[in-house]
């Protein structure tokens, strides 16, 4: 029964193919390359780098936060989001994120133009970085589509069905990631207005904490939230993949200049300083509310103070570094603590608390700080227009996640048992456990 639809999919890349509507020698959105040897050295770090904070950093990072029975299965949600991620983006995500701008509908989504990367060569280059080959604009620009799910997942770690999280990860790719994307980088209406982000504040941390925080919302809470002990079951774990995350971090906002130059030099030496002004910010009150510090909270400023300037990385000097980092330490751990216990909703690993309010705080941030005296780009930054960005975002992720929920609860069911969620889903739902 299977046969005609499989043949139908096998031979969709040879109808594009042979398409002229969908197979242009030359995009709208390209141009010949002129190669920069130097930037292209550098993006092919920086995509390294990035690929590396979502395997093993992120991983890492999440797993070491949840309890032992769930070690795997948090893993198996990044690994998950990096091949379905990789597979749509060759199939259909590029082209929606980065297509040709003239085919935008209202500058909301991208064209199909590429497709199956039709049209994409060696010797092409996107217009948005002229001296970068096609193909490795499209392996850079692929690394932040695979973080962003694999953020999401932390919101909802420890009772989402494996099956519901992949078709999750497959819808929210195509209806939230690749539009807002389209709309804030690839020519769409918030980059014409003006909107800055320049690695991912509202692109990747806003939209995948605001689609956690939904997450958080429709799952409900994990069966004895606020009752049974759910403490990071190995913080190493955590530790390292912080680090990793540190690391890669360079990647994901130095490499955002798209140039081996002075705006990534300064990137990279604001994004160090904003993670350890946050690792203070949060320790401070973490000391003075709790009496004491902790190993996790220096470790989830240090993430915060990453999230913050992202999308001010290459736009403000280092004095709008420090003072982002050092207000998105405690504006995160509020966000954690405080606005978690006020509301009494079960964000597990702090997708929302963290990546959302850091990114909401780094963006409006970015409005004030920003200087032409870094970044000629920044000459426009104000923040009403970051304001708008932010709300659009928002709403975009929001609605569409939770459309995208349904859609999953009506298919593939939503939660796992009552009682496979208290054995743990690592044997439940992959049939492994970690011995100790």
């Amino acid at each position: 029964m299977l046969r005609k639809p499989l043949l139908a999919l096998a031979t969709l890349p040879l109808i594009l193919t042979a398409s002229p509507a969908l197979a242009a020698p030359l995009l709208a959105h390209q141009a010949p390359l002129q190669l920069n040897e130097a930037s292209t050295a550098w993006i092919l770090t920086s995509t390294a780098l990035v690929l590396l904070m979502t395997l093993p950093g992120l991983a890492l990072f999440y797993g070491g936060m949840v309890r032992r029975k769930n070690v795997i299965s948090t893993i198996a949600h990044s690994t998950a989001a990096l091949a379905i991620v990789t597979v749509l983006w060759f199939i259909a995500g590029y082209s929606l994120s980065f297509g040709s701008s003239g085919e935008a509908t209202n500058g909301f989504v991208g064209g199909l133009q590429a497709l199956f990367l039709n049209g994409v060569t060696p010797t092409t280059a996107h217009g948005l970085a002229p001296g970068l080959p096609e193909f490795l604009w499209i392996a850079y620009q692929l690394t932040f589509a695979i973080i962003t799910p694999a953020l999401i997942a932390g919101a909802f770690a420890e009772r989402m069905k494996f099956s519901a999280s992949i078709l999750f990860f497959t819808l929210w790719h195509l209806i939230v990631y690749a539009p807002i994307c389209h709309q804030v980088w690839g020519g769409g209406w918030m980059g014409s207005l003006g909107v800055l982000d320049f690695a991912g504040g509202a692109v990747v941390h806003v939209n995948a904490g605001v689609a956690g925080l939904v997450c958080a919302l429709v799952l409900g809470p994990r069966h004895g939230f606020g009752r049974d002990n759910m403490a990071p079951h190995n913080l190493a774990f955590t530790a390292i993949g912080t680090g990793l995350l540190l690391v890669g971090w360079l990647g994901f906002n130095a490499g955002s200049a798209w140039a081996a130059d002075g705006i990534a030099a300064v990137a990279a030496f604001n994004t160090i300083l904003a993670a350890a002004a946050a690792a203070i910010g949060w320790t401070v009150v973490e000391w003075i509310d709790h009496k004491r510090p902790t190993l996790l909270g220096l470790l989830s400023g240090v993430v915060a103070g990453l999230v913050g300037v992202t999308p001010a990385a290459g736009l403000v000097d280092p004095k709008g570094a420090f003072l982002i980092g050092l207000l998105s330490g405690p504006a995160c751990y509020a966000g954690a603590v405080w606005l978690k216990r006020a509301f009494k909703y079960d964000d597990s690993l702090d997708a929302f608390g963290v990546h959302g309010i850091g990114g909401i705080v780094g963006a409006l941030l970015t409005g004030v700080f920003a200087t032409a005296a870094i970044n000629p780009a920044a000459a426009s930054a104000n923040v009403l227009n970051q304001l708008i960005g932010l709300v659009a975002v928002m709403a975009w992720s929001g609605v569409g996640t939770f459309l995208i929920l349904m859609i999953c609860k009506f298919t593939t069911g939503l939660r796992v048992a009552k009682e496979e969620e208290i054995e743990g889903l690592d044997y439940t739902q992959h049939g492994e456990t970690i011995h100790q």
